[in-house]
């Protein structure tokens, strides 16, 4: 044993530093591990996929009104004028009052998409791995923790422009008017833009979410080289 040991000692010895690398070169690499910068790339693809796939749907007509994942209902505080307004007759507008919250957040979101690819972007993953082997939707968590606050911020003028376009305002003031003239009701007065922008952004998270579920839970959702490379570490 000893005899081959130094046999192989000198041999190696034979060999220049190129050659041997040439030789590591040529060993398998299917262990061969995948960077932390890598991996976020993938996740950053698997993100954008969600937008690009997912999130559009949402700026189609009934995009939130007709998916019950996302669709806007009343808050609480506004089920009371809506209950009301149905027993005296006033059911279509109730309807109508409905609708356009959701008409308001399709627009909204499809004037804000470029403002959701930003946040993709420029979005830090500071333990890659650990979020590729987490949850179904880890790396969507990590985007709503990383980005809520500041897409809400730009999110919310353009909810507010939604309202204007879609004629949400106008309607929602007559509704709230004809609820609050109504006899022995408390007058509301709620502020539909602040609730429309803050159920339009989770719409927004819980369809990326659904895309990221798809990646990592189908083979054939991994439409590229670095998707297949990434998401087959957390199989």
């Amino acid at each position: 044993m000893t005899k081959r040991i130094l046999s192989l000692f000198f041999i190696l010895l034979t060999f220049s530093c190129g050659e041997l690398q040439q030789i590591v070169n040529q060993l398998p690499q299917e262990t061969a591990g995948i960077g932390n910068l890598e991996i976020a790339s993938g996740l950053q693809e698997a993100l954008q996929l969600g937008i690009d796939k997912q999130v559009t749907k949402l700026t189609q007509k009934d995009g939130f009104f007709k998916n019950e994942l996302v669709k806007i209902v009343l808050p609480e505080e506004l089920q009371k004028v809506d209950k009301t307004l149905r027993n005296i007759g006033l059911g279509q507008l109730a309807d109508e009052g409905l609708k356009v919250l959701n008409r308001a957040a399709e627009d909204a979101v499809s004037e804000a998409t470029p403002i959701f690819v930003d946040a993709v972007k420029g979005i830090s993953f500071t333990d890659a791995k650990s979020i590729l082997l987490g949850a179904d939707n880890a790396a969507t968590q990590y985007l709503t923790q990383a980005t809520e606050n500041s897409l809400y911020n730009k999110f919310h003028p353009v909810i507010s422009s939604s309202f204007k376009k879609v004629g949400a305002d106008k309607i929602w003031k007559n509704l709230i008017t004809k609820y609050n003239s109504i006899p022995l009701t408390a007058d509301v007065n709620p502020d539909i833009t602040e609730y429309v922008t803050q159920e339009a952004l989770s719409g927004v998270y819980t369809m990326i979410a659904i895309e990221e579920k798809d990646i990592r839970t189908k083979v054939s959702s991994r439409t590229t080289d670095l998707l297949k490379k990434v998401f087959i570490l957390q199989d």
